[in-house]
């Protein structure tokens, strides 16, 4: 578990990193305003980029006028010799502008395009005939995190892939793709008088052989998992086996524990919610357990979306001697 002092030293870095790049961020916004855009003139210009469910790259450009009107279209995304493409649609609006639309799948896993790791160069491929022509796509502001209950999503719900929208120094449009980050994805939860029955899912990573592990001030339980026919898997913990012994509340963290040793905390990371603890809340339960005083059972995620199951005593019940 990471100590208060080591969070509070990770923050200050961070401060510090940021206070560091403003001002060269400042230096690269003005110099792409005031010197590289208004030389780019052969370029598309984008009026809407997001990438909005972890894995589609949306986009909406306004191309120049000197161009005319394609027989196919397409997005193309380069990194050094690797080179993929998907179908683009150019058309005219009632005011004559020429305009492209585009949705670009990212994941060969989804049956988009093959990305990996790194930086990828994205440009409008068009052909009218034997002529075709590259037209970089200019991001003249980058996507600004909206208010509200939502966000974007920043990770790929089925690959684990995270997919970032960038820009070059001169204003063209990338994509940085990074390696997914392995995750274990609550899919369901039951509560019952009898036990806590958890539902959960594997995102970036694979395996045959796994075990659950819930841990409270220094008590562990190790539990099976059953594999499920949709490739999730299932955990059960009697209650019997949680309640506070010493203590009047128990806090109980989730881990998923893999055949190579690597540990990942159980919840809900692939989301598009700001607050997590609300949203997914769970009512909290009041059993009985088989030869162990009454208790209140209340699974629940932290606001970092971590799963974890609050195990109290009632009231009425008493210290134990």
């Amino acid at each position: 578990m990471i100590s208060r002092a080591t969070r509070a030293a990770r923050r200050l870095r961070a401060g510090a990193g940021r206070r560091v790049r403003r001002p060269f961020k400042a230096l690269a916004s003005w110099m792409l305003l005031r010197i590289f855009l208004p030389r780019r003139t052969r370029v598309g210009r984008l009026h809407y980029a997001a990438v909005l469910d972890g894995q589609t790259v949306n986009l909406h450009a306004e191309l120049p006028d000197s161009l005319p009107l394609p027989e196919h279209a397409e997005i193309e995304l380069t990194r050094g010799r690797e080179r993929h493409t998907c179908p683009a649609r150019v058309y005219e609006d009632t005011q004559g502008r020429l305009l492209c639309d585009a949705a670009v799948l990212l994941g060969d896993g989804l049956g988009g395009l093959p990305v990996r790791d790194g930086h990828w160069k994205v440009r409008l491929r068009t052909r009218t005939g034997p002529r075709s022509r590259k037209l970089a796509l200019l991001l003249v502001e980058l996507p600004e995190p909206y208010a509200g209950p939502t966000m974007p999503h920043t990770v790929s719900p089925i690959t684990g892939q995270s997919h970032r929208l960038t820009r070059s120094v001169t204003g063209s449009l990338r994509i940085v793709t990074t390696t997914p980050r392995p995750l274990a994805e609550v899919v369901r939860v039951d509560l019952s008088h009898t036990g806590l029955v958890v539902d959960f899912r594997l995102v970036g990573a694979s395996t045959n052989d796994l075990q659950v592990e819930f841990a409270a001030s220094g008590r562990r339980l190790t539990r099976p998992v059953t594999p499920l026919p949709d490739d999730s898997w299932r955990v059960h913990v009697p209650l019997a086996e949680m309640p506070p012994d010493r203590r009047d509340v128990l806090h109980w963290d989730v881990t998923a524990r893999l055949a190579s040793g690597q540990a990942l905390r159980i919840g809900r990371h692939v989301h598009d919610v700001r607050n997590p603890q609300r949203v997914f809340g769970i009512a909290a339960l009041t059993v009985a357990p088989p030869g162990a005083a009454p208790l209140i059972v209340h699974p629940r995620y932290t606001p970092a979306g971590n799963f974890r199951v609050t195990c109290s005593r009632m009231p009425e019940s008493g210290r134990r001697t």
